[in-house]
């Protein structure tokens, strides 16, 4: 071979290249595929939003929805009711996470000798699962104070609270049920033949891996929470939290804006939660695909 003349490429290198050529047309690919879905999203949104603003009705709906005086004068009392909201939130929260536990516990269990518990605790959750927790935040609210039972708490609201964890409860109970029930029969079997008994394999082996394993799916749950603690608005009364002090400007007002300032509070909380929940599902994705890797 003379000194001018080059080598002829290698299998090696051919291949390398045509990875490189496969690799730009996926890109070149993909990149065509994100401009035509951007672009049919602009045009479709913009028609929308292009015959809204020309309907007939229009300056009507905007003075009713988006009235920036309404706005103005409502929005600071929404905003200080929306906190008796975020302290629902937060008291019902740890209530329905252990109380769901030994729910889905009981249900969990095997043998003749606590076939009582799995009723009763089948029947508790087939119950709050079957009633709209509208109705039955309704009936606590309404119902129970009326009895005037001495020592019981009277305010509606509280009773209103208590309606949301028992049918929380009872959607959580389910979600841990699957994270106990996917736990694989040889975890347990293999606590056992190290001597733990029924209680410890439970507490140490089954119940830390089932609630690593549902964290996203309960982050679901505790989003419809947060929302759904406008619903003690129909029993809250003297105590008005974000959406029944909306209702009471609204009413006043003549003008939904203060409703819709009653549902931007709810975005700021959930949207953030509702991203957050994505991403811990996109990491155990990622752990579950390193594991089989």
């Amino acid at each position: 071979m003379s000194s001018n003349e080059q080598p002829s490429a290698g299998p090696l290198d051919q291949g390398s290249r045509r990875s490189r050529l496969v690799g730009d047309l996926w890109r070149q690919e993909g990149a065509k595929a994100v401009a035509v879905a951007v672009l049919s999203t602009v045009i479709v949104l913009g028609g929308i939003l292009y015959v809204v603003l020309h309907s007939r009705y229009w300056p009507d709906f905007k003075q009713a929805f988006f009235s920036r005086e309404a706005f103005v004068a409502s929005f600071p009392d929404v905003l200080e009711a929306f906190r008796r909201n975020v302290v629902y939130f937060l008291a019902a929260e740890p209530i329905i996470l252990l109380w769901a536990l030994v729910l889905a516990v009981l249900r969990s269990l095997r043998g003749p000798v606590f076939f009582p518990l799995r009723l009763l605790a089948t029947v508790y959750v087939d119950l709050f699962r079957g009633v709209p927790t509208l109705l039955i935040v309704y009936l606590l609210g309404f119902g129970l104070p009326s009895l005037g039972i001495p020592g019981i708490p009277t305010q509606p609201w509280f009773w209103g609270l208590v309606g949301l964890v028992l049918s929380y409860s009872a959607y959580v109970a389910e979600v841990y049920r699957a994270g106990i029930e996917s736990v694989h029969p040889s975890q347990t079997a293999a606590a056992r033949a190290l001597g733990l008994s029924r209680w410890q394999t439970l507490r140490s082996v089954v119940i830390p891996q089932a609630v690593r394993r549902v964290v996203p799916p309960l982050m679901n749950d505790f989003i419809a929470l947060q929302k759904d603690t406008a619903l003690i608005a129909v029993v809250s009364g003297a105590y008005p939290e974000a959406f029944l002090m909306g209702q009471i400007y609204q009413s006043s007002l003549f003008n939904f804006t203060p409703i819709l300032g009653t549902a931007l509070c709810f975005l700021v909380i959930t949207i953030p939660m509702t991203r957050f929940t994505d991403w811990m599902l996109e990491r155990q994705r990622r752990r579950r695909q390193a594991a089989v890797a």
